[in-house]
């Protein structure tokens, strides 16, 4: 938990993936019972969208901690 909003780019890199799983599961699951009780694909879909963006935005984290992390700290 420590690593969640600080930490090296790597640790924080797993905490969003793992995160995100969790949420993405969740989300999935819940989508298919929607599916099932609506008789339509569109739960599906805006799931998959939600669970995209969702991902965009985790990577989105991770490049900008790396880019971060790569440039050091700043000079004094």
């Amino acid at each position: 938990m420590r690593f969640r909003q600080t930490g090296d780019a790597n640790a924080r890199a797993i905490w969003l993936f793992s995160r995100n799983d969790a949420l993405a599961n969740v989300a999935v699951i819940i989508a298919a019972g929607l599916v099932g009780w609506l008789q339509s694909a569109w739960p599906d879909l805006i799931v998959a969208v939600i669970i995209a963006f969702l991902f965009l935005h985790s990577a989105s984290e991770i490049i900008r901690d790396a880019r971060a992390e790569l440039r050091g700290p700043p000079a004094v």
